[in-house]
């Protein structure tokens, strides 16, 4: 016979009474899409850094919890899961030789660059301010404009 509805409406409860303890201490996730227009070619990769750290934007070197990520330049985009809310930014660049870093000529980028927010770029790279966005929901997407000045 049947438990009648308060019982199953008891054994469901001390269910998720047993799963808030795991419930209570964790941090929200979610996943974040980077979209990137604007490749002068699908020449070599394209080189992707998010960080949380203002200190260490955009290179990520100095970064333990950056997340780096390297594609072919023909993907055009990629997502990245996992992710607790908070702000972030992201720096790309169009390592077009493959060398693992961003070339340049008298200290004016021959490859190309682009950032989250896709911020006014004057002298040198934005600031984390410029390019900061905050994830706060499930999913976020980022669509970063890639430049070339040379």
């Amino acid at each position: 016979m049947p438990a009648p509805p308060s019982a199953r409406r008891d054994k469901r409860g001390l269910a998720a009474l047993a799963l808030l303890p795991l419930l209570i201490g964790a941090a929200p996730i979610a996943r974040l899409d980077v979209g990137i227009d604007h490749l002068r070619s699908a020449k070599g990769l394209i080189r992707v850094c998010l960080t949380s750290d203002p200190d260490n934007f955009p290179s990520c070197v100095d970064d333990a919890r950056a997340i780096t990520r390297s594609i072919p330049a023909g993907q055009h985009g990629l997502s990245l899961s996992g992710l607790p809310h908070g702000n972030y930014a992201v720096a790309v660049i169009h390592d077009e030789n493959g060398n693992a870093k961003l070339d340049t000529l008298a200290g004016i980028p021959r490859e190309g660059f682009g950032f989250s927010r896709n911020p006014a770029i004057a002298f040198g790279p934005p600031r984390f301010t410029a390019a900061r966005f905050t994830i706060d929901s499930d999913a976020e997407a980022q669509q970063i404009r890639m430049r070339y000045i040379l």
